[in-house]
């Protein structure tokens, strides 16, 4: 069984850059895909970023790409961050790290995710 932490967050200002890890136990990242999702208090969980299987390239949601990057530390396959950069406050969630399968590779949807995280809270505002 996988278990997921979340740090990282925090309050910064728009336009600020900020990188979030999640770190496992119990099981490795190298066979289950890792992904971030964001949540709102009274919105629904909304997806982020997801790794990629072996050379296939992340998904990203439309909002963040080409400011987010999601990456795996491959001498340690128990690590996983979301660089987040040119932030806005639209920005502003609560970040979860949660995992899925890999025959659930190339979805988005949070009900293909498991093992989530306590979420941390990046804020964006001036």
């Amino acid at each position: 069984q996988v278990h997921l932490v979340e740090s990282g967050g925090g309050f910064v200002q728009p336009g600020d850059s900020v990188r979030l890890s999640c770190v496992a136990s119990g099981r490795i990242f190298s066979d289950i895909l890792p992904g971030w999702f964001r949540q709102a208090p009274g919105k629904e969980r909304e997806f982020v970023a997801v790794i990629g299987w072996r050379d296939a390239s992340p998904l990203y949601a439309d909002s963040v790409k080409g400011r987010f990057t999601i990456s795996r530390d491959d001498a340690n396959n128990t690590v996983v961050y979301l660089q987040m950069n040119n932030l806005n406050p639209e920005d502003t969630d609560l970040y979860y790290c949660a995992r899925t399968s890999l025959s659930k590779c190339g979805s988005t949807s949070s009900g293909d995710f498991g093992s989530w995280g306590q979420g941390t809270q990046v804020s964006v505002s001036s």
